[in-house]
């Protein structure tokens, strides 16, 4: 009987992964890009993982040190890039390859304090990315807004994967101390599975594929609004109406700021204090209502439109939908459009901004 380890499993899962974000058709490949390296270097670790657990390859150690080391500093670039309203090259993300360098220098000249170096990495960028989060979805300024709370989730994902990470890391250097090891290969392979499961399904997320809800997106209680909060959301409703700029597939809060002429920061900050609620929740309100519109109105498909109201992703569209409607969108015209007469009913109610 051949024995297959279980992180070569996790491998395949994620090559398939790869395969599919790859084959959408929604979103640019540069926006993908860091985000595929991402996953392309969780499935590496997973096969490294089961040659030196499965088959107790200890020659292999060095190569997982080097590539947990990358997946932590490579996870901090692809969220700190959404989060940039001047999207860099990757190149300005040099220093992040200190960390990698640095275990290699250990590894050739004194491994000795490899495990702990590793903690501390995994720590460092987990803290990093868990204060990137805190700033509310609104943070990632670069992410498309019909997928904004996705991208946000999976930050948050990502940080507590790391951290957990250098938990279980903490726990095997327990057991090496009191057990020699005993238990190592299994919270090995337990505590990576399940993080490189975690942490594929969040790069999937992020780069603008589906996921289920993890945590909650919702941004912290707003202070009391001012005259110039109210200002800055007027000008915004006004913009949305006359321009019909949630129609754009492609809109984040980087554009929406420099058509206002505003900072990113100060035109989240008004819709957070007098709408209540985050700038992509805010665009993709008037996307529902848009679609809600077009189902009543039209014949139109419910894939077109989808992208008539500006969405790219179906799990995206739906999900606004059951939030703002409480049903999906089939439900929603079934229910307003029980036959079709040669006009479209008309008789429906669309709640204003």
């Amino acid at each position: 009987m051949i024995f297959v380890p279980l992180p070569f499993v996790v491998a395949l899962l994620l090559a398939i992964l790869l395969v599919r974000m790859l084959r959408q058709g929604d979103g640019s490949f540069a926006e993908k890009q860091p985000f595929l390296l991402l996953i392309g270097l969780y499935g590496l670790q997973s096969v490294v993982i089961g040659i030196r657990w499965g088959y107790d390859v200890v020659g292999i150690m060095p190569i997982q040190s080097l590539i947990a080391t990358t997946i932590a500093a490579l996870a901090w670039v692809c969220f700190k890039g959404l989060a940039m309203e001047e999207q860099p090259a990757l190149s300005r993300f040099w220093p992040h390859l200190l960390p990698t360098a640095t275990i290699a220098v250990f590894i050739a000249l004194y491994p000795e304090p490899i495990s702990l170096a590793i903690i501390l990495i995994f720590l460092g960028y987990g803290a990093a990315l868990l204060r990137l989060a805190w700033g509310g979805p609104d943070a990632l300024v670069a992410t498309r807004l019909d997928g904004a709370m996705l991208s946000y989730r999976s930050l948050q994902i990502t940080g507590f994967a790391l951290i957990a990470s250098a938990v279980t890391d903490v726990i095997i250097s327990f057991d090496f101390s009191r057990t020699g090891g005993t238990h190592a290969g299994a919270i090995v392979a337990l505590g990576n599975v399940i993080a490189l499961l975690v942490l594929g399904t969040a790069a999937s997320v992020a780069s603008g594929g589906s996921g289920a809800e993890a945590f909650s997106a919702e941004p912290p209680p707003p202070p009391p609004a001012t005259e110039e909060d109210g200002a800055v959301a007027d000008a915004l409703d006004t913009l949305m109406r006359a321009r019909q700029l949630y129609r754009d597939p492609d809109l984040n809060l980087t554009r929406i700021a420099r058509k206002m002429n505003l900072p990113a920061r100060r035109v989240s900050t008004a819709v957070n204090r007098i709408h209540g609620m985050s700038v992509s929740q805010y665009v993709n309100d008037f996307r529902i209502r848009a679609a809600c519109e077009q189902l009543v109105g039209t014949d139109h498909s419910i894939t077109q439109v989808m992208f008539d109201s500006g969405f790219i992703s179906k799990s995206n569209f739906n999900r606004e939908f059951a939030r703002m409607n409480g049903e999906n969108p089939t439900q929603f015209r079934k229910r307003r459009v029980p036959q079709k007469s040669g006009g479209a009913a008309s008789n429906v109610i669309f709640m204003s901004p």
